[in-house]
């Protein structure tokens, strides 16, 4: 249980410390993290997590988080305070109607007022929670029902019912399509990971010989370094491909709105997801399923190959092409440092079973470009809402969920002014994580951009080379300060090696920006 202390939920802490099944309860400093230690915890175990806050100020702070966790599919359970309902009106303490803020980035916001329903309530939330779609589910109590008593049965325990498999014409629909493509492509989504697909789609993938795009928590479904995996070669398979099958994922501005192959011959799409409203509808496709993942690829992958090996080398080595290009800029001893340099120096000591987080603009383009996991689960980012101050609340869950693991955040300097504080949490708790600040002294994202646009910019810079590992220092942590390449290497050793909350705060070059083709994308 993720929660800031509020007298509205004091019996949902004494059900977690007195209950049958305790459960361990991680109080942070700001609800947003509490919210986002719950979305992480969903993301990694892909279990409901669980997040509770006091009334009023406690459900607004949890907003974004919870917007967050919409936008990813997680299967949060968010449980509110509420004010009584006997005095409801008379502008009662934190008197506010919540369900309607959380209605539009939820599967379900509601009110429970009777005690004895309490039970079914959370039951029915936790179920909701994790019925595909998944998605974050927010339920509050009014002061009476929380505080009150009364004989209620417990719902049975028990999961979900699973999702159907999906139509037997629409995949053959898709085998046939496949069977004719001769450039086709496989992008892989988070909800392959989330919805358990992440050994069926690999198995398909491999049976059918098709090139694989990851995008989001499906990175490391394909391990870094496979010949099927040709993230690198995006640009190329994206411009040039016939035929896109997307599986887990919207067809949104990552992957430029579902509109792939050369201007004068379009590519045929494919969308599939784990229930029918997230099949686009804003696009052409020239086939579509919904339902289990599993299913679908078991089903798909008893066709027989059809990629012309000829797509697949080319885009292979498209791939070892783009990777030997990286060499000069991750080992790059120019100062003040490139931010490719950190990476260089980072996958040097990363483990296969680590888990990355980015929180940050710039800064962690570069990781998403760099860092590849091994493994399924071993990547977190804030998804396509994009919110910045993910961070803390997301390491604080990885270390609960991977306790052997190495858990790495990655922090640009403007995202660090969202969540630094809860490193008092990661001290309290006796949770150990590496942090690597990204310090350019601006708002990268931004500054570039706008210098672009106008030929100058404003509100983009922060304070050149601010002591952020001083700040953890000071909450009980460690960390140091780097503004040589050549030290960043033995920095990340004794970081790891410290068994505490340790930040490498890093001095970046604030004139170098990620490339990108289009502004945010």
């Amino acid at each position: 249980m993720f929660t800031l202390s509020g007298g509205h939920v004091f019996p949902l802490y004494d059900a977690a410390v007195k209950g049958e099944v305790p459960l361990r309860l991680i109080d942070v400093r700001h609800e947003a993290t509490a919210v986002f230690a719950a979305e992480a915890t969903a993301r990694l175990t892909r279990a409901p997590g669980l997040a509770v806050v006091t009334a009023g100020p406690g459900v607004t702070n949890s907003v974004s988080a919870m917007t967050t966790a919409w936008f990813n599919g997680a299967p949060v359970v968010l449980l509110g305070g509420r004010a009584p309902d006997y005095r409801w009106g008379a502008g009662s303490l934190q008197e506010m109607d919540h369900p309607p803020l959380l209605a539009p980035v939820t599967k379900r916001a509601w009110t429970e007022h009777e005690t004895v329903k309490v039970a079914a309530s959370v039951d029915e939330a936790f179920r909701l929670a994790l019925t595909p779609h998944r998605g974050p589910v927010f339920l509050d109590f009014s002061l009476e029902a929380l505080f009150g008593e009364g004989a209620a049965e417990v719902p049975p325990a028990g999961m979900p019912a699973a999702a159907s498999a999906p139509d037997a014409g629409d995949v053959e629909r898709i085998a046939a399509l496949l069977r004719s493509a001769e450039r086709p492509v496989l992008v892989l989504g988070s909800d392959v990971w989330l919805g358990g697909a992440a050994d069926a789609a690999r198995r398909a993938a491999a049976e059918l010989r098709l090139p694989v795009i990851a995008n989001g928590q499906a990175r490391g479904i394909v391990a870094r370094g496979h010949e099927l995996l040709v993230t690198r070669a995006r640009r190329i398979a994206f411009s040039e491909a016939d035929l896109v099958m997307v599986v887990g994922t919207p067809l949104d501005f990552r992957l430029g709105y579902g509109s792939f192959g050369p201007p004068d011959a379009p590519a045929q799409v494919v969308h599939v997801a784990d229930s029918p409203d997230g099949i686009a509808s804003h696009c052409p496709l020239a086939a579509s399923a919904a339902g289990d993942l599993t299913a679908f690829f078991d089903a798909l992958a008893r066709n027989e190959p059809a990629t012309d090996p000829d797509w697949l080398a080319r885009l292979a080595d498209a791939t070892r092409a783009a990777i030997a290009a990286d060499g000069r800029l991750l080992a790059s001893d120019v100062t003040p440092v490139h931010p490719a340099r950190v990476y260089g120096e980072l996958l040097q000591v990363l483990e296969d079973d680590a888990v990355v987080i980015g929180d940050g603009g710039d800064f962690v383009s570069f990781a998403g470009k760099y860092v590849e996991p091994s493994r399924p689960g071993g990547w977190l980012d804030p998804g396509p809402f994009g919110c910045l101050g993910t961070g803390l609340g997301y390491a604080i869950a990885a270390r609960l969920a991977r306790p052997s693991a190495q858990v790495v955040l990655l922090l640009g300097d403007g995202a660090a002014g969202f969540s630094l504080m809860d490193v008092d949490t990661l001290v309290r708790h006796r949770l150990p994580v590496v942090m690597i600040c990204g310090n350019n002294g601006a708002w990268g994202l931004e500054k570039h951009p706008m210098r672009a646009l106008y030929g100058y910019d404003v509100a983009a810079d922060l304070q050149p080379g601010c002591r952020y590992d001083e700040v953890v220092r000071a909450l009980g942590g460690a960390g140091e300060l780097v503004t040589d390449p050549a030290d960043i290497g033995l920095a990340l050793r004794r970081a790891f090696a410290a068994g505490a909350p340790y930040l490498v705060n890093v001095v970046t070059d604030p004139e170098i920006a990620y490339p990108r083709s289009t502004t945010g994308v």
